[in-house]
């Protein structure tokens, strides 16, 4: 009886002196809370805490980032608590069954862990069938009834006395504790400490810092999605007006806040990033120096799409081990989805915000005319109306040929086609102008 009894001091004096770490998941289950579960679960380590809580209340979110956060909760050397603070629907629900111990909030629910698509209209069988499985591993690796676990997921799972077919489960805190899902209700985290002997002075709180809540922000797949559009938008419209503007200096933008955070966050590596650079340049040479549209172009398009599908998915020179084919997936419709868009915008929207006040503050549209006193330069004519042919495509800047030589030369005329006979209009400085030659 003696030893029983130092057996159960020793335990109870183990539990009051573990350093707990503290952070909370309230949030939609995406990229931020994943990346907020993996510096936690860092600091944890860091700190030698013994002890892992979560104070959960969200409704869910992405499948594949619950997965992941799952998986590292399973992995943790720590001893892993939830407490559930209203809501751990779907995707919260199967975060909270890869914990060690649930403790649910008077009032509060777990459950509902169909996958639906954005618009909430159920997904086809398969992601249903991978959700059951995800479910039902997880409860077995904590002794919890895979059953339960499975009807959060199928409405046609019955349970008797918990319920009944054609009604996807969600429990209530009582009615958890009762299934044995739950070890306890409880009115508030004291009550949680107070049931687990934690010291709450040996409870240390995860911070999230400024830098961590904009690299969160960042991002996220919908912020992603409008930085891979500013991108895109900013290179077309600087197509549209040449030189170093407002245009160019969005897309530039864009691409640091969108490979920023990525890149510190160690998912976009240093030959994903040039990757994308190369896809712009193979781009910016098939349009402006190389005649017509062919491998160049379409290397540019790869290695764009590439460079920012790669950069948004972990994995190793193309080893994609630790990465799920349902990320790969949602980083390559994230992309597609978002250039598309792009382009769509910019074709049906571009030529009217090329023209508002706003953007022509923006860009310099006025032409600086010789009567107001700008001169521009020296005016030669040992060239004028003098005819050659376009050796290049004009975009409108090309390269002509006149009397077997060849010069650099702009089009007043707006795109020629290489071989078309042209007549120098002006010359000024070493800049040549041409026109199509009238037949």
């Amino acid at each position: 009886m003696l030893f029983i009894t130092l057996l159960f001091s020793s335990w109870a004096f183990g539990q009051g002196g573990s350093k707990v770490y503290l952070f909370d998941m309230k949030e939609e289950i995406g990229p931020s809370a994943w990346r907020l579960t993996r510096k936690a679960f860092q600091k944890a380590d860091e700190a030698k805490a013994s002890v892992v809580l979560i104070r959960m209340n969200t409704f869910g979110g992405m499948v594949d980032y619950a997965d992941s956060i799952r998986t590292r909760i399973l992995n943790a050397q720590q001893t892993t608590i939830v407490y559930i603070d209203n809501n751990a629907a779907s995707a919260g629900a199967l975060i909270a069954l890869a914990c060690d111990r649930i403790y649910m909030k008077k009032g509060a629910g777990i459950g509902a862990a169909s996958v639906v698509n954005p618009k909430g209209e159920i997904m086809p069988e398969k992601y249903q069938s991978y959700m059951r499985g995800l479910m039902r591993a997880t409860a077995e690796a904590k002794g919890r009834d895979p059953r339960i676990a499975e009807a959060f997921v199928d409405p046609d799972v019955a349970i008797p006395g918990i319920n009944e077919k054609g009604k996807v489960l969600t429990l209530t805190s009582r009615e958890a504790v009762k299934a044995g899902f739950c070890e306890a209700e409880v009115s508030d985290l004291n009550e949680v400490l107070n049931a687990e002997r934690i010291d709450s002075s040996l409870v240390v709180t995860h911070h999230v810092s400024f830098i961590d809540r904009i690299i969160a922000f960042l991002i996220n797949p919908a912020v992603s999605g409008i930085l891979i559009l500013l991108i895109i938008g900013g290179i077309y419209f600087e197509m549209q007006s040449p030189g170093i503007g407002f245009a160019l200096l969005v897309a530039v933008v864009a691409a640091l806040l969108f490979f920023a955070p990525l890149y510190l966050e160690g998912l976009a590596a240093h030959w994903e990033i040039g990757l994308f650079l190369v896809g712009v340049i193979l781009l910016l040479l098939e349009i402006f120096v190389i005649p017509g549209f062919g491998v160049a172009g379409i290397m540019g398009i790869i290695c764009i799409i590439g460079g920012l599908v790669l950069s948004l998915v972990l994995n190793d020179w193309f080893d994609f081990t630790v990465t799920g084919s349902e990320q790969i997936s949602s980083a390559a419709m994230l992309v597609m989805g978002s250039m598309v868009l792009a382009i769509v915008v910019c074709v049906f929207v571009g030529k009217s915000l090329l023209k508002t006040p706003v953007f022509q503050r923006l860009v310099l549209q006025d032409e600086q005319r010789s009567q107001m006193g700008y001169v521009s330069g020296r005016q030669r004519d040992e060239m004028l109306n003098k005819t050659g042919y376009a050796k290049t495509d004009m975009r409108p800047s090309g390269k002509i040929e006149i009397e077997g030589k060849w010069y650099d030369a702009v089009s007043l005329d707006g795109y020629i086609d290489k071989g078309t006979e042209v007549v120098v209009e002006k010359q000024e400085n070493y800049n040549v102008f041409v026109r199509k030659k009238n037949s």
